[in-house]
């Protein structure tokens, strides 16, 4: 059917309607608390919301569906650990935030274990969230490149500028108010696409599990110990469960979020919550990539399929009435803005908290001006990574890969962290250093699938900075 005027209409407003949202959002922000978090009297409800729209990019929008397009959903067994890695950090870590007045998640680590820790771990953590964020910015791009035409690197300048637009101006708080439209947005253009699919599948809902069943589409458990294969049930519920400890427990774009609702009991409420949401949200994506499937069996692709996730986006396009796909491909945007927004604030936050006013004195205006900056400069870093990502293979396992990588150590000397009477300054940064060094060379072999690599950080730099700190000499950290 292709992208009418209609379809352009309704993107083009969604995205201004965006951006003066969050700029109205921003009025009345002076000082670094409410320009990061919200003044911290959030609702748990709200803030639920919110971490399930920031972990819901493109890469799952467009990712997902493509996983049970050409598999099944086992992926699903991956979402089973995320629970488990919410209830671990609603207990473990949260309330540790709320023991001091913290503004970023790595001031802990300054507190308990010195001021080196900090720098260490907030440094990887600009570094993993700008490269894991730039390539959702590509696969955002990508989907728009497929729509209109335009090329790679005006597409995803476009996206990059509205969404700066209002995180700018508006803050934490526009970006959690975004989040929640957004989440809504998404969510309703992903069902009406499900609705779409059964209507235009010969026999219907019926015939097209049917369909989907006989070929394995929806297949959930795969009871595996090969530790190469990716999407197995222990791989999914050990390894699911370390990632999220990490990328929930540790990084700042989630942390932000629980010290913005202002108690640690709102806070494990909307984190806890939020692991039912993501559960029915992943399950919806895989249905809609094995619905996919069955569709194309039917009605064959008129070339040959260059990419797997293009997929959905073709979908969209070539299938779906006019205004339908307009409110689709906003949805995909929405799920994209949300993500890059909690990531050019909280990498803002953590420049400007856990580095620049350790090293420069100023008024809070003055803070505030350097904090939009910054906003201003990680935009452009993002957008620079994102046109580098282009041959970087599947979307989705490249935007979870990297952060797998390093956050293995960054957990792992959060869990130091809790020891502190015991750890020493030099054991915790031995064990990050040996952290990263294993998991650059685990990935380099292949033999290890990437939901494992957070447990295999964790546990060697765990291990190596109690050691280090029980027999390697020093006193105990002191913290910052």
């Amino acid at each position: 059917m292709g992208f009418s005027l209609l379809d352009y209409a309704i993107l083009v407003l969604y995205l201004l309607a965006t951006a003066i949202l969050g700029i109205l959002l921003g009025r009345g922000r002076k000082d670094l608390g409410q320009y990061f978090l919200a003044g911290r009297n959030l609702s748990w409800w709200v803030v639920c919301l919110s971490i399930v729209a920031t972990e819901t990019s493109t890469l799952t929008f467009i990712g997902v569906p493509a996983l049970s397009y050409t598999g099944n959903f086992t992926f699903l067994q991956l979402v089973f650990g995320y629970v488990v890695g919410r209830v671990l950090v609603s207990f473990l870590l949260v309330p540790a935030y709320f023991k001091q007045r913290l503004q970023t998640a790595y001031q802990l680590l300054a507190y308990r274990l010195g001021k080196g820790v900090r720098d260490f771990s907030a440094f990887l953590f600009l570094g993993t969230r700008s490269l894991a964020d730039g390539v959702r910015l590509f696969s955002t791009g990508l989907v728009l490149s497929v729509v209109t035409g335009l090329s790679d690197f005006w597409a995803v300048l476009l996206i990059g500028a509205v969404t700066v637009a209002y995180t700018y101006y508006g803050g934490m708080l526009s970006v959690i108010f975004n989040d929640v439209v957004q989440l809504v947005v998404y969510l309703a253009g992903a069902a009406i696409a499900l609705y779409v699919l059964v209507e235009k599948i010969p026999g219907g809902w019926s015939q097209a599990i049917s369909e989907a069943q006989l070929h394995g589409k929806l297949q959930v458990f795969d009871f595996d110990l090969a530790l190469a294969t990716p999407y197995t049930f222990w791989a999914g519920l050990v390894g699911g469960a370390f990632l999220t400890l990490a990328t929930h427990g540790t990084d700042q774009m989630m942390v932000q979020r629980y010290l913005s609702s202002g108690t640690p009991r709102r806070s494990q409420i909307a984190l806890i919550a939020s692991g039912v949401v993501i559960l029915a949200q992943f399950a919806l994506f895989l249905l809609l990539g094995a619905l996919l499937f069955v569709f194309y069996r039917n009605f064959p692709l008129d070339q040959e399929l260059v990419q797997t996730d293009r997929i959905f986006p073709i979908f969209i396009v070539q299938e779906l009435p006019s205004g339908i796909s307009g409110l689709i491909i906003a949805a995909i945007f929405a799920a994209a803005m949300s993500t890059l927004s909690s990531s050019l604030n909280s990498l803002s936050a953590s420049s400007i908290h856990d580095f620049y006013r350790r090293w420069r004195h100023g008024t809070e205006a003055h803070y505030l001006r350097v904090s939009r900056l910054l906003t201003l400069g990680w935009c452009g870093i993002l957008v620079v990574i994102a046109l580098l990502a282009r041959n970087w293979g599947s979307v989705l396992e490249a935007g979870l890969t990297i952060p797998s990588l390093t956050m293995g150590s960054v957990l792992g000397v959060f869990l130091l962290a809790l020891r502190r009477r015991s750890i020493t300054q030099r054991g915790a940064l031995t064990g990050m250093a040996a952290g990263l060094a294993t998991m650059l060379a685990v990935h380099g072999t292949g033999g290890v699938a990437w939901p494992w690599y957070v447990l295999v950080g964790t546990s060697v730099t765990f291990a190596t900075g109690w050691i280090v700190s029980r027999w390697g000499g020093g006193n105990p950290a002191s913290g910052d």
